[in-house]
Parts: C-alpha cells; structure tokens; sequence
C-alpha cells in the first residue's frame, strides 16, 4: 500500500529539507521522481542539487533530458514517471498523481508558515484518507529531528 508523508515545514525552506530527504531515498536504492508548480522552480531546485554541499552533489535530471529515464532523481512538471520511480516527492502544491498507488511513497511538503500552502495540504490529506491510503504526518522538533504527529 502506497504511504504518503506529509512533511510539515517549518523554519526551513524546501531547498533545505529535500536535499536530505532524497539522500535518504537513494541510500535505500529508491529512484525518485520530484514534481514541483513552475519551470523557474524546478530550475532553481535543480541549480541548487548541484551546489548544496561543498563535499558533493546529488546525481538527478530534469524531465526535459533525452536520458530522464536513466536518472536516480527526476525533477519534473507533470505527472509522468519516466524514470520507474518508486517515491514521489511534491512540492509547491503540487498534486497527487491519479496512479498515486504504483508508488511505494509519496512524500508531500509544505511550508507551515503558508496559509495557502496548509490549505492544499489539509485538502490532500483528506483525499489521501479517502482513497484509502496511509498517510502519516511529520513535524521538526527543537532538535531538528522530524517526529511523526500522527
């Protein structure tokens, strides 16, 4: 059953968080597909996965890449999965994929300081309960960890 994780952002922009997250992923042999709200978005994330550490960068594509399929993390637009991943992270409000239930994962993040952006998640959680998925949500402590809340 596909789980879907609803990440909670607070203090910490997305640029902060996924590069970890995905880290994560590909330590667990996970391919991963990422979908985001605008071009200039995705582009920005896919500068930054290059330059985030010092010591490395994080192996990804976008969709507009004759080799997308080839790529370990895809950063995408759309709701295709050229590349078979298995978690989908959304960002930006994205939407959840109609095949949301060939993913083994399905990480949503939102910025908690967002109105609009708690809005959308809340909705989402609500269609995730309904179409019969697990979802669980995670909130930052004061150490920095992420607690699962419920």
């Amino acid at each position: 059953m596909t789980e879907i994780l609803f990440y909670h952002l607070q203090r910490q922009p997305v640029e902060k968080v996924l590069p970890t997250l995905l880290e994560k992923s590909l330590e667990r042999g996970w391919k991963v597909v990422v979908q985001g709200g605008s071009e200039e978005r995705m582009e920005a994330l896919d500068a930054h996965l290059w330059t985030y550490r010092d010591e490395g960068f994080l192996p990804h594509g976008t969709w507009r890449e004759p080799e997308a399929a080839a790529q370990p993390v895809l950063l995408t637009l759309t709701e295709n999965n050229p590349n078979g991943a298995s978690v989908r992270f959304l960002i930006d409000g994205a939407p959840v994929p109609a095949d949301a239930a060939a993913y083994a994962r399905i990480v949503l993040l939102f910025d908690g300081e967002d109105e609009d952006a708690l809005k959308t998640a809340r909705e989402r959680w609500n269609e995730a309960k309904t179409r019969g998925f697990e979802a669980t949500y995670w909130q930052l402590d004061d150490g920095g960890r992420w607690v699962k809340k419920a």
